[in-house]
């Protein structure tokens, strides 16, 4: 087969596209370039790789799997590179992470502030998730470096780096009639307004699957984006909600909270990070990964 890092960059960039002339584009080159290359490589493989009609292209199971193989050869290539400038003055380099929404919002900025200072040549793409196997599946695929998520989930090919435990509590304002008791069940909760988190949040989806295997719905007054500003809502009066307890303790701090414990089997979540080979990744994604599991996150 004849085809070079070219071809695999510039398919990549077609099969993120919702049309093969970005794709082109991203890749700087005319569309009618993009497109002989494309069928190229169609040719070297023996098989079509796009179906394309008036409104964009879309993968075929071909394509899907060169899309697999490509961003692999892609980012070990990356890899490479950075190893190499790491013998040089400064390490340098680009890492993809894929998380749930309460390490997006509330430690890994803290962490990734600490990491980046100390490394001016790296930079990070952070994208929350909203379900845990679009995470697994990310790092499966190539398309992320490192995936962070809590609770049970299929890992299957993926390593899986514990690093701490958190679990889910509700908090009221401090005069609730659920603010006296000792702990509630998630049922107990569903007839006073709850305040959810935004409609992609991993959190929120996980929470409305539970609601909904009892047979109920949430009575949402608000989504918001972040713990800060759904506490904020709860001292005020405006309903209650359902956090994880680092992030209900921490904002406890500074206002007028109760936090009570919730009587369900699914409230320990374990956080992890998931990566295809530890070993296999340049140094200062390695480092950020053991940043993360030395830094102490149980306690708020």
């Amino acid at each position: 087969m004849h085809f070079d890092l070219a071809d695999l960059r510039l398919f990549a960039h077609i099969a993120e596209s919702p049309s093969l002339t970005q794709g082109a584009r991203k890749a700087f080159i005319s569309p009618a370039a993009a497109s002989t290359r494309i069928k190229h490589l169609e040719e070297e493989l023996g098989s079509r790789l796009l179906y394309r009609d008036s409104r964009g292209v879309e993968l075929t199971p071909a394509g899907n799997l060169l899309l697999q193989h490509a961003r692999r050869i892609l980012r070990q290539v990356e890899y490479m590179k950075s190893e190499f400038t790491d013998y040089g003055s400064e390490a340098a380099g680009h890492v993809r992470i894929f998380a749930n929404t309460t390490a997006v919002t509330e430690f890994l900025p803290e962490i990734l502030a600490g990491y980046l200072v100390e490394r001016p040549g790296v930079t990070v793409d952070l994208q929350e998730r909203r379900l845990a196997r679009d995470i697994v599946r990310g790092v499966l695929d190539g398309s992320t470096d490192l995936g962070i998520i809590a609770g049970p989930v299929q890992t299957q090919g993926l390593q899986v780096l514990r690093f701490s435990t958190d679990r889910l509590v509700l908090a009221t304002p401090r005069d609730h009639p659920l603010s006296r008791r000792g702990s509630v069940k998630l049922a107990d909760t569903l007839e006073y307004p709850h305040i959810g988190l935004h409609e992609g949040a991993t959190l929120q989806y996980f929470l409305r699957e539970k609601v909904e295997l009892l047979g109920n719905s949430f009575s949402l007054r608000i989504q918001v984006y972040g713990f800060e500003a759904m506490c904020r809502m709860i001292e005020a009066g405006v309903g209650i909600g359902i956090l994880p307890e680092s992030a209900a303790l921490r904002h406890q701090r500074t206002m007028q909270l109760a936090v009570v414990e919730l009587d369900e089997p699914w409230v320990l979540r374990e956080r992890s990070i998931l990566v295809r080979d530890l070993e296999a990744l340049p140094s200062f994604i390695r480092t950020l990964v053991n940043v993360i599991l030395e830094k102490p996150l149980a306690a708020p």
